[in-house]
C-alpha cells in the first residue's frame, strides 16, 4: 500500500488539521503541534485503508489469528509508518518547507511504554510481517498507562521514574467504548439445574469493563491493514455522590480506583500478595476481554461455534495469556451450553503456544488459593481439566505418581500455567533450534513423550524494515545499489551480497556508513552523558534486559582486566575500545541492580584515568528503549550475545546487530547456533561451554568456582578488586554481594559459569582486537554477516507460523 499523495496536498492537510485542531497558522505552530499534524494526516491515510480492511473481514469467512501477548513493543509510530506507506520524500520534504527537520518531528513521539523486552519486540515484529505477508492477524494486549518505567541513573544507582507514556494521549489509536466487555473477579459460583443441564453464575464478585482501543498495523506495501486491540480497564461503577457529599473524597474513588488499578502500570512488582493478585487479574483481564471480543465477533458475522476452530487460531504469546484456554472453555459450557468433550475438542483445536524460557523461576505458577478466591469459575475448570489430564496419565503410566505428579496442571498447590498450555494447545514451540531441542529433551521431555509430534522449533525474526531499511537508511541505500530493493519483502535476496564481501569499494563504503553511525552515537552519548568517545574506536555493545544469565557481569570483569593490562603496560597494542551497555533491571533484581552499579563505578574509574590515554571507555545508556536501540545498532562493531549455554531462548537483539554488519561474540546459546551454521565459523567469534556441558555441570554438582582462580591471576585480580575499594566506592563492602554470589553462595556459587567461560572469553576478545585492526579481515566478515541474515527476518518466521501452525489465507 503506497499511499499516493503530493508534496503539496500532504503540506495543505497539515495546515488544516493543525488549525482545526489547535487554532494557529503553520507558520505560528510548534513542533509539538507539527508532529502531531503531520501524524494526524498520515492516521487519516491508514484509517481509509483499515475500514476496507474490516470490510474484508467481515464479508469474507476467512480464517483469522489472533495473538495474545502482554507485550507489544512497539517503539515510535510515526517513522515506522511514513516508511510503510512509502511517504518518508514526501513528509521530509514538507518539514525542509517548515524549517524543521523530519527526524526531530519524529522525536516528539514517545516511544509506547506497552512492553519490556524480546519478548514484547518480537511481537510488534511479527505484526509487522503478518501485515506486510497480507495475512489476517490481530494482537491482542493490555493498554498500559504507565510502561514499565523510566530508568534514571543517579550516582550510579537505578532509579524508577513513572513512564506516563499516554499522558499527552495516543494520536494511533482509536477508542472503541461500545465494543466494551465484562470481566469479574472473586465472589462465589452458585450451580442451578435448569432441565438437566447445569447453570452457573458467578455471584458477589466485582467486575470490571474492559474498554478496547485499535492501533491500526500497517505494513510494507500492503493493501492490508491489521489491529492491535489494547484493553483499558474502566470501573462499572461511577463516583459515590454519597460519600463524596460527606466529605469522604478517597472513599468516593476508593472502588473506581481498584478497578482500573490492572491496567496502570506494565509488571508491577509481585514480591507481596497483594502485587502477585494484580498480576493475575492482569492477566485474566485482557484474556477474558480478548476471548468474549473474539468470540462475539465471530458470532456477528454469522459463525457457528462448532466451527469456531476452523475459523479462529489463537495464539498463546508466552504463559501470561494461558488463562485465554479456560475462558473459552466457559464461554463454550456456560454461555453456549455444550457438553465438555465437544468444548474441550474445540478449545485444544484453537490454542497454539510459543515458550519462551527454559528458566525454572519464568514458568509461570500460581498459588491455589489465590487462583481459586480470584477466579472462582476458571478455577472449576481448571481443576476439571487437570482430573481429565491425569485420567489419561493413569493409563499411560499406571502407578508412576511421581510422573502423573510433575506433568499435572495442579501440584504441589500451585496452578502450573506452561503444562496448562500445552495440554491445552495443538501445537507448542520454541524459538530457536537449540531451544526447541533443549525442551523436547529437558524442560518438557515427558510431554514430549506423551505428545510426541506437538513441540516444534520456529526461529524467530525481526523485521528487516525497521531495523535497517529505517534505522540505518545508508545502509539499506548501499545494499539496493548493489543488488536491488527486493531484499526489503523478500529477505533471502541479501544472499546476493555474497560477492561483495572481496569487492574492497563495497567493504570502503560500508566502513564509512560504520563511521558516520559511530559518530553520530558519539554525539548522542556526548549530549547524553557526557562523555567523549573515539569514533575509531571499536564500538562493542551489549544492549538488552539486565539478567544475572545474561552475563552483564562477565564482561564487566573482562573490562576490569582490560584497564589493569592497560595501567600495567600503557603501550600495549590494544585498539581503543568503548564499550556500550544499556538495560533495565527489574525494580525488584538486587543483584541485576548492582550490576548496574559496578558497570558505572568501572566506567567512572577508567573514564577519568588519563594514564590509559583514552583507550578505554565505558559507557551506560540510560531508559533503554526501541528507540534508542535503533541509534545504537547502526553504530556497533561488537554485538556481545553471552548468554550462558543454554539459558536463551533464542535472542533477537543477535539478529539485529548481525544484519547491520556487526560481529557477533557469544556462546552456542539460542540463536547464535544457528547464526554460526549461517556465517560460519571464521565470522562470528564463539566461546565458552556448550548447552550440554551446562547440564552436566548442572546435574553432577561437581562444578567448583574457585577452580577457575586458582591459576588465573587475571581473574583473582578483578575479584579482589570487587571487595578492596580499588573502585573507589568508599566502602570495601558495596560489591561484596557479587563476590560472594562468584565465590561462596550457598547452593551453587557461580550458577551462570561467569568465571569458567572467562578465560576462553577474553581469548575471543583478543581474536577481536587482532582482526579489527586488519580491515582486510573485519569488514569481508560484516559483510557475510549482512549477506546472510536473511533467515532470521520475522517475514520467513511469520512464514513458517502460518506453514506449520495457522493456515491462514494471504488477502
Amino acid at each position: 500500500m503506497n499511499a499516493v499523495i503530493s508534496k503539496e496536498e500532504f503540506k495543505r492537510s497539515v495546515e488544516s488539521k493543525i488549525q482545526r485542531m489547535f487554532g494557529r497558522s503553520l507558520g505560528r505552530a510548534k513542533k509539538s503541534h507539527l508532529y502531531k499534524g503531520i501524524a494526524m494526516v498520515v492516521r487519516d491515510l491508514i484509517n481509509e485503508r483499515w475500514a476496507y480492511s474490516r470490510e474484508a473481514f467481515h464479508e469474507e469467512a476467512h480464517r483469522e489469528a489472533f495473538y495474545l501477548s502482554m507485550e507489544f513493543l512497539t517503539g515510535r509510530t510515526l517513522g515506522n509508518n511514513l516508511m510503510n506507506l512509502g511517504l518518508e520524500p514526501v513528509v521530509r520534504e514538507v518539514c525542509e518547507e517548515l524549517g524543521v527537520e523530519l527526524d526531530e518531528i519524529r522525536e516528539m513521539e514517545p516511544d509506547a511504554g506497552l512492553g519490556n523486552g524480546g519478548l514484547g519486540r518480537l511481537a510488534a515484529c511479527f505484526m509487522d510481517s503478518l501485515t506486510t505477508l497480507g495475512l489476517p492477524g490481530h494482537g491482542c494486549g493490555i493498554r498500559y498507562e504507565y510502561g514499565l518505567f523510566k530508568q534514571k541513573i543517579i550516582d550510579g544507582y537505578q532509579i524508577e521514574m513513572p513512564d506516563p507514556w499516554l499522558e499527552d494521549g495516543s494520536i494511533w489509536e482509536v477508542a472503541v467504548p461500545e465494543e466494551a466487555e465484562i470481566v469479574k473477579f472473586g465472589g462465589w459460583v452458585e450451580t442451578t439445574k435448569v432441565g438437566d443441564r447445569i447453570h452457573y453464575e458467578q455471584k458477589g464478585c466485582q467486575t470490571v469493563r474492559a474498554v478496547p482501543y485499535e492501533i491500526p498495523v500497517v505494513g510494507y506495501g500492503s493493501e492490508l491493514v491489521n489491529s492491535l486491540r489494547l484493553w483499558a480497564a474502566r470501573s462499572t461503577k461511577h463516583l459515590d455522590m454519597g460519600l463524596f457529599g460527606q466529605g469522604r473524597y478517597m472513599d468516593a474513588l476508593e472502588e473506581k480506583e481498584l478497578a482500573e488499578v490492572i491496567s496502570k502500570v506494565l509488571y508491577p512488582e509481585d514480591n507481596h500478595p497483594e502485587g502477585k493478585a494484580l498480576r493475575l487479574k492482569q492477566q485474566y483481564f485482557f484474556t477474558s476481554a480478548s476471548i468474549q471480543s473474539i468470540v462475539h465477533t465471530f458470532k456477528r458475522r454469522g459463525g457457528n461455534m462448532r466451527d469456531f476452530a476452523k475459523r479462529t487460531v489463537i495464539h498463546i504469546n508466552d504463559t501470561h495469556p494461558a488463562l485465554a484456554i479456560p475462558e473459552l472453555m466457559r464461554i463454550l459450557l456456560d454461555e453456549d451450553g455444550m457438553d465438555w468433550d465437544e468444548a474441550w475438542e474445540i478449545s485444544r483445536n484453537t490454542f497454539a503456544y510459543t515458550n519462551h524460557t527454559i528458566l525454572e523461576e519464568a514458568l509461570e505458577k500460581w498459588p491455589v488459593e489465590l487462583f481459586q478466591s480470584q477466579l472462582p469459575r476458571l478455577w472449576d475448570i481448571v481443576y476439571e481439566i487437570n482430573e481429565q489430564f491425569c485420567g489419561e496419565l493413569w493409563e499411560r503410566y499406571p502407578g508412576d505418581w511421581d510422573k502423573i505428579a510433575s506433568m499435572a496442571v495442579i501440584a504441589e498447590n500451585q496452578v502450573k500455567m506452561a503444562h496448562l498450555c500445552i495440554v491445552g494447545s495443538f501445537s507448542v514451540n520454541g524459538v530457536a533450534q537449540l531451544h526447541a531441542d533443549i525442551l523436547k529433551k529437558h524442560v518438557f521431555r515427558d510431554f514430549h513423550e506423551f505428545y510426541p509430534h506437538k513441540v516444534i522449533g520456529i526461529t524467530n525474526g525481526v523485521t528487516f524494515r525497521r531495523f535497517l531499511l529505517k534505522a540505518n537508511p545508508e545502509l539499506a541505500d548501499l545494499i539496493s545499489g548493489r543488488i536491488g530493493q527486493e531484499w526489503i519483502t523478500d529477505s533471502e535476496q541479501l544472499k546476493g551480497l555474497e560477492s561483495a564481501a572481496a569487492d574492497p569499494e563495497f567493504n570502503g563504503a560500508l566502513q564509512a556508513i560504520r563511521r558516520r553511525n559511530k559518530e553520530n552515537l558519539a554525539q548522542y552519548i556526548l549530549e547524553n552523558n557526557n562523555i567523549v568517545v573515539d569514533p575509531q574506536s571499536i564500538f562493542d555493545v551489549q544492549i538488552k534486559r539486565l539478567h544475572e544469565y545474561k552475563r552483564q557481569l562477565m564482561n564487566v570483569l573482562h573490562i576490569m582486566h582490560l584497564y589493569n593490562e592497560l595501567r600495567d603496560n600503557p603501550n600495549w597494542d590494544m585498539h581503543p575500545r568503548t564499550f556500550i551497555f544499556a538495560a533495565k533491571a527489574a525494580p525488584g533484581y538486587r543483584m541485576a541492580k548492582l550490576i548496574i552499579k559496578l558497570t558505572h563505578s568501572v566506567g567512572q574509574k577508567i573514564n577519568n584515568d588519563p594514564r590509559i590515554k583514552g583507550k578505554l571507555k565505558v559507557v551506560f545508556l540510560e531508559n533503554y528503549r526501541v528507540s534508542l536501540a535503533e541509534k545504537i545498532i547502526p553504530a556497533s562493531d561488537v554485538s556481545e550475545q553471552i548468554s550462558t549455554a543454554g539459558k536463551e531462548a533464542s535472542g533477537t537483539g543477535n539478529m539485529k546487530f548481525m544484519l547491520n554488519g556487526a560481529l557477533t561474540i557469544g556462546t552456542l546459546d539460542g540463536a547464535n547456533v544457528e547464526i554460526l551454521d549461517a556465517v560460519g565459523p571464521e565470522a562470528i567469534y564463539i566461546f565458552g561451554l556448550t548447552a550440554e556441558e551446562t547440564n552436566a555441570y548442572y546435574g553432577n554438582g561437581h562444578y567448583n568456582p574457585r577452580d577457575s582462580i586458582s591459576d588465573d591471576v587475571r581473574l583473582q585480580r578483578v575479584l579482589d578488586q570487587l571487595v578492596n575499594d580499588s573502585l573507589n566506592v568508599g566502602s570495601t563492602e558495596v560489591f561484596r554481594e557479587l563476590h560472594h554470589g562468584l565465590l561462596y553462595a550457598h547452593g551453587m556459587a557461580d550458577p551462570y559459569f561467569v568465571l569458567k567461560d572467562f578465560d576462553s572469553y577474553a581469548a575471543a576478545h583478543a581474536q577481536i582486537n587482532h582482526d579489527y585492526q586488519r580491515p582486510e579481515i573485519w569488514w569481508p566478515k560484516a559483510v557475510r554477516n549482512i549477506a546472510n541474515a536473511g533467515r532470521f527476518s520475522s517475514d520467513r518466521t511469520i512464514n513458517e507460523y502460518n506453514e506449520r501452525i495457522w493456515r491462514l489465507p494471504h488477502a
